[in-house]
């Protein structure tokens, strides 16, 4: 395989698995982050505030800070990460699946935040005209505050995604540089900027660089259209 071949191939591996990781956290963060969002938006608890923080920590920590953490927690040598070893037996740190567990943290205010300012947007006048018309809690949750606010959740999801593809200190610490496993394509490029191999690292920052600008383009037109 000449150079150019072998660039290609571990280009694209690492892209894949870029984007592979990006997909199933957006996922997992809609799973989570919906029912997170709904109760903060709707809570009246004043501990709601705490809780709010909490979630929000990632915004302000440095991704080392919670990658160490992560890494400390998730190792065998912690009841959690024994717990899976033993369950599954591999470990959770060095591995695709503890680099899911590590996106999802650090990228869950990034989806919490939109979701929640969707919900907060849908009109009281509407829930309260639909609730006197006799419509139940979940019902009224999934055929109008759920349909009102999928406008502000896609974006959330979006700029979920787009927050995964730029994620290096956590997954750096959390999984390191283990090709088709946890190299994806941000370790990728700082490994070969280590290497003084430029040339490749411009297709990695290129590569990059579209799917973002792409990303934010998309979020900016559903915005202007969907005047959120």
């Amino acid at each position: 395989m000449n150079l150019d071949a072998l660039l290609a191939s571990e280009l694209w591996e690492a892209v894949w698995l870029t984007c592979k990781l990006a997909f199933i956290t957006t996922a997992t963060l809609l799973v989570i982050g919906i029912p997170l969002a709904y109760w903060l938006s709707a809570t009246r608890w004043r501990g709601a505030v705490v809780v709010e923080a909490i979630f929000s920590l990632p915004i302000v920590l440095p991704p080392t800070v919670i990658g160490f953490y992560l890494l400390i927690i998730l190792s065998p040598q912690h009841p959690l990460g024994q717990l899976w070893l033993e369950m599954f037996g591999y470990s959770l740190t060095f591995s695709f699946i503890g680099l899911v567990i590590g996106s999802v943290i650090y990228s869950l205010p990034f989806a919490t935040q939109p979701f929640q300012a969707a919900f907060k947007s849908v009109p009281k006048e509407l829930i309260e005209a639909a609730a006197a018309l006799g419509a139940k809690k979940w019902p009224l949750f999934w055929a109008i505050q759920l349909r009102v606010a999928s406008p502000g959740i896609m974006v959330g999801c979006m700029l979920s995604f787009a927050h995964t593809l730029g994620e290096f200190g956590v997954v750096l610490m959390l999984g390191g540089s283990i090709p088709g496993e946890t190299r994806v394509a941000s370790i990728a490029l700082f490994d070969k900027v280590q290497a003084l191999d430029y040339a490749a690292a411009h297709a990695y920052s290129l590569v990059l660089l579209s799917i973002a600008f792409v990303l934010l383009v998309t979020i900016s037109v559903i915005r202007k259209k969907l005047e959120i």
